[in-house]
């Protein structure tokens, strides 16, 4: 299951069932579950631990170094999850001190070629990152989120549940959950309501989500004015509550 060409530091503990391509090059800290598989010349170094069934693709670059200039050498981590498909030429780097010293990807996400996911992202599950897409560090993606390509996503920021990035738009502060939103800088476009019909919303929660969008966008209320009329919807609605929670949690404001 180990291609003889390929060169794997004798520390690396690799699952007896996983598959490493033709030159690749597997560094001493890295840990491989079950049923992953390696391409041919993929790099997978650092202190990395990649869960069950991956598929990294040819000159992925997984687990180096953090960009980042306060970065001096420290023991920091990648920590991918389980059915993750990273396409070629992806870079995804590991955390730092500061930033609370993991990056970390979670379940079944498609992170389609030259994506790059920077220090200390924290990546959900059931999510895409489509080609040429840049996280910047610290940023956080919520479960099911769709990136288009070229997408830019500031650091810090942080893009909820079920939300959706237009193509080559640039994010420079948290996106609510089940809203789209597109430009640089990007603005709101409505909900994502093909990605909310794929995944099994009814009708009603749907309604639901538009009224809630029309109350933060479209009546010119504060934002706490909106956020009071939201949290008496979700108590009998409670699809709102991530909603509101990431409005109030947000740090950098949200896209408005």
């Amino acid at each position: 299951m180990i291609d003889a060409r390929a060169v794997i530091h004798p520390d690396a503990k690799i699952d007896p069932s996983a598959k490493i391509g033709p030159f690749a090059v597997i560094g001493a800290d890295v840990e491989i579950g079950p049923e992953t598989e390696i391409d041919a010349h993929a790099v997978i170094e650092g202190h990395t631990r990649i869960g069950t069934a991956n598929h990294i693709y040819s000159f992925a670059s997984i687990g180096g170094d953090p960009q980042d200039k306060k970065y001096h050498g420290e023991r920091t981590w990648l920590i991918i999850g389980d059915h993750n498909t990273i396409r070629e030429y992806t870079t995804i780097n590991r955390g730092t001190v500061q930033g609370g010293g993991k990056t970390v990807i979670g379940d079944d996400n498609w992170i389609m070629a030259y994506v790059h996911v920077a220090h200390d992202c924290q990546i959900g599950s059931h999510t895409i990152a489509a080609n040429g897409s840049a996280l910047a560090g610290h940023v956080v993606i919520d479960d099911y989120v769709g990136i288009g390509a070229f997408g830019k996503i500031y650091q810090f920021s942080r893009v909820g549940c079920h939300a959706f990035i237009g193509f080559d738009s640039g994010v420079t502060q948290d996106v609510p959950p089940y809203v789209t939103v597109s430009g640089t800088p990007a603005e709101p476009h409505g909900i994502n309501s093909e990605g909310l019909r794929r995944r099994g919303f009814t009708p009603a929660q749907m309604r639901i989500i538009k009224e809630s969008y029309r109350i933060l966008y479209r009546r010119n209320l504060m934002l706490e004015e909106a956020l009071n009329q939201l949290q008496v919807l979700a108590k009998e609605n409670p699809e709102l509550e991530p909603f509101i929670e990431v409005i109030r949690s947000s740090k950098r404001g949200i896209v408005r």
